[in-house]
């Protein structure tokens, strides 16, 4: 096919991610001398800008100026799908592999504030892109990147090689980081976690930066920029909205209905009451991300019916196997609603909700988190505007 890649591709897309501020003039170099095509698989499933959904299959052979402009644009591409085993050209179950959206690589990148001479540790190689991008600008030597998945780890060094980088790649759990290449400078994980491996702060040296995408149990998911502290615990802000693929051993297997209703049919023994809360306003990215800092161990389903109207299904995680529901319906000013359990689990969502909108829906980059850690484990303590300002339930 014709080499566009000094016409309508690079520059074009350039161009726009400096124009957003997420490209700055320190990476446009990197940019410039890293192209994503060299690190994208001839078959895609490119996604969407806003959202999680892919489109159909693109394959480069087959309509390579498609491939072309899929690669140039500012969004995802599935690059895998449930964890390898997918067969054909449809959609998969799951994906489980991509090259990120360019805005959001860019903006982690400057979120890592990485400088010339420091050592970098990525947690997800993925297709390999955005380490090479960390090698062109900080130096083979000073870049590791660990890769859990061996076939997606395989192919990403053989297109690190065929780019001229040889940082140094690792196949494994990422959650263990690298001991033998501590202390990092810095820390990048280019998959969503839900609690900071202990292993992340202790290689991190003080003054050293961790940049993740963390996400709550209940939903929602912002990258949060840590600080490690001379006392060995890390603090920090969330910058922006993410939705990435989740570390693979943090992924959570969320049980059926029956498992907390036993057969019994709803309502199952469970208190009904009402609310003048619409459990739609409950459904937004941030607002599930502030809920779920503030309702731990819980989790939502929603049953959706033919009229638009759907149950708002909440479980939890701890053990207790409560319970509730709360009924949508168009039009209607209160709301059914169901508890079963020693935890009320919709008085704790209304009652966060209700405590996010008391203060103005604070946006995501109001909140942060303050990480101490353990050789076993890690406590996360989520704050607003300051870490002296912890949330409480």
């Amino acid at each position: 096919m014709t080499d566009t890649r000094n016409e309508a591709g690079p520059p074009r897309l350039a161009s726009a991610l400096m124009a957003s501020g997420s490209l700055t003039t320190d990476w446009l170099p990197s940019y410039q001398a890293v192209p994503r095509e060299e690190f994208v698989p001839d078959r895609i499933w490119p996604g969407v800008a806003d959202g999680t959904r892919q489109n159909p299959l693109v394959h480069r052979n087959v309509d390579p100026q498609a491939w072309l402009e899929a690669v140039y644009s500012d969004i995802p591409l599935t690059t895998q799908w449930d964890d390898g085993n997918h067969q054909g050209d449809g959609l998969g179950t799951a994906p489980t592999s991509s090259s990120s959206m360019p805005t959001m690589v860019f903006s982690m990148l400057a979120d890592l504030d990485a400088d010339a001479g420091m050592r970098v540790l990525e947690i997800g190689t993925g297709t390999g892109w955005n380490c090479a991008l960390l090698a062109h600008r900080l130096g083979d030597a000073n870049v590791t990147s660990i890769e859990y998945d061996a076939q997606v780890a395989r192919d990403a060094r053989a297109a690190l090689t065929s780019a001229g980088y040889s940082p140094t790649l690792l196949v494994g759990d990422g959650r263990a980081g690298h001991p033998l290449g501590a202390p990092f400078d810095r820390v990048i994980a280019t998959c969503s976690i839900g609690t900071l491996p202990p292993a992340w702060i202790e290689q991190t040296r003080p003054g050293g930066v961790i940049v993740a995408p963390y996400g709550t149990e209940y939903g929602g998911e912002n990258i949060v920029r840590l600080v490690v502290g001379d006392d060995g615990a890390a603090s920090g802000r969330f910058t922006r909205s993410s939705a990435f693929m989740r570390l693979r051993q943090q992924r959570t297997e969320r049980p059926l209905v029956d498992a907390y209703l036993h057969g019994v049919p709803w309502p199952a023994g469970g208190t009904a009451t009402e609310t003048d809360l619409s459990p739609a306003a409950t459904g937004s990215w941030l607002a599930q991300f502030v809920i779920g800092l503030r309702v731990p161990g819980a989790f939502w389903r929603a049953e959706r019916y033919d009229d638009g109207a759907y149950t708002l299904w909440l479980y939890s995680t701890d053990g207790t196997g409560s319970w509730a529901t709360a009924d949508y319906e168009k039009g209607r000013s209160t709301y059914a609603v169901v508890q079963f359990g020693p935890r009320r689990l919709w008085d704790e969502v209304e009652a966060a909700y209700h405590w996010w909108a008391q203060r103005g829906e604070p946006s995501a980059d109001r909140f942060g988190l303050t990480v101490t850690a353990t050789r076993e484990s890690t406590t996360v303590t989520p704050w607003l505007d300051d870490p002296a300002n912890t949330l409480t339930a």
